[in-house]
């Protein structure tokens, strides 16, 4: 498929299921530290677990870097156990503070005022943070322009024919921004669509939050949207297993079956 053709598909994806399910209200948290944590927490598990994790956590009083900072690894392990591979996890999480307060004196703000690529390349360089974790980090709690790819992402670009199975997560990544970004210089399409409401087909759209609903350029919120909306496809839709191709709200953009 030519690259403008490409491109233009998943524009054409975007308005589909932004129309259909509205705003996802993505990250789900209360602060950006709590977007941090989740980030790390939802690394191989269900984000249902991740809210318990988070629950213990906030009844801990434990949702800040001071939190993650003072408390013992020991008790981190037994607070963040739902989310699983809690060992691994709570040692990440220790580093990453670690890391913060070295680098940053502590300060979120000073860390995401640094340049995408550059803070991108120090967060890949930490134990424990992918691409995926990475961007989370950079898109959801720094406001960066970076487009979150996930295994949702991958599946259906792939069974949709627009890129082939050897496609790097970085040609998908470069992909989703370059496409995405006229879509973000329509101000005014994107604003009157802001307020749809869901259209009774699940999605992955969570309650209001103060980060999802947080002052963001409309690059970075289209990344916030498209992200939501492409897990909304994949978890009910396009899964691994037993797709349910026929219901999903891009059936009709489907290769033909040869």
């Amino acid at each position: 498929m030519q690259l403008d053709r490409q491109q233009q598909e998943i524009r054409k994806y975007y308005r589909v299921l932004f129309r259909t399910w509205g705003p996802q209200h993505w990250w789900p948290a209360q602060s950006r530290f709590e977007v941090i944590l989740g980030a790390f927490l939802t690394q191989n598990t269900a984000w249902t677990n991740v809210e318990k994790a988070l629950a213990n956590l906030r009844a801990a009083h434990l949702l800040s870097a001071e939190g993650i900072r003072r408390v013992p690894l020991s008790k981190l392990e037994r607070l963040i156990r739902p989310s699983g591979y809690f060992r691994q996890k709570a040692k990440r999480l220790k580093l990453f503070v670690e890391f913060l307060d070295k680098r940053y004196a502590g300060s979120l703000q000073r860390l995401f005022s640094g340049t995408t690529p550059e803070l991108r390349e120090e967060l890949l360089s930490l134990n424990g943070v992918g691409r995926e974790t990475a961007d989370s980090i950079l898109l959801f709690a720094g406001n960066h322009p970076v487009f979150v790819v996930d295994a949702y992402t991958r599946r259906i670009l792939l069974r949709h024919g627009i890129l082939p199975e050897e496609s790097s997560h970085e040609e998908i990544r470069g992909l989703l921004e370059r496409a995405l970004a006229p879509v973000a210089d329509s101000v005014t399409e994107f604003s009157a669509k802001r307020d749809v409401l869901a259209a009774g087909l699940p999605g992955a759209a969570h309650p209001p939050s103060t980060i999802s609903t947080a002052k963001r350029t409309t690059l970075t919120q289209v990344y916030n949207e498209m992200h939501g909306l492409i897990v909304g496809v994949g978890k009910h839709y396009c899964r691994k297993s037993q797709p349910r191709c026929d219901r999903c709200p891009l059936r009709n953009f489907l290769p033909p079956v040869k």
